[in-house]
């Protein structure tokens, strides 16, 4: 199963905070993509990671924005 929140055109903290909602109501395991134009985002979904032992599989550049691949904890 996967899930993806398109945090795009918000700053922070909303993208991080749109993850953390999205992996909540996610059974773990779940692969949640996130697309955000925040540079933030390049920092703070790393620091969500640690601290709720979820996986950070992937970081991609797209036309203007990232998408970042989150495994949820289990």
């Amino acid at each position: 199963m996967s899930v993806e929140v398109d945090a795009r055109g918000t700053r922070c903290p909303y993208p991080v905070i749109a993850l953390a909602k999205a992996a909540r109501l996610a059974a773990g395991g779940t692969e949640v993509g996130l697309l955000a134009d925040d540079p933030v985002a390049l920092t703070d979904v790393p620091a969500w990671c640690r601290m709720t032992g979820s996986e950070l599989r992937e970081v991609r550049e797209e036309d203007g924005f990232w998408r970042l691949t989150v495994v949820t904890a289990r």
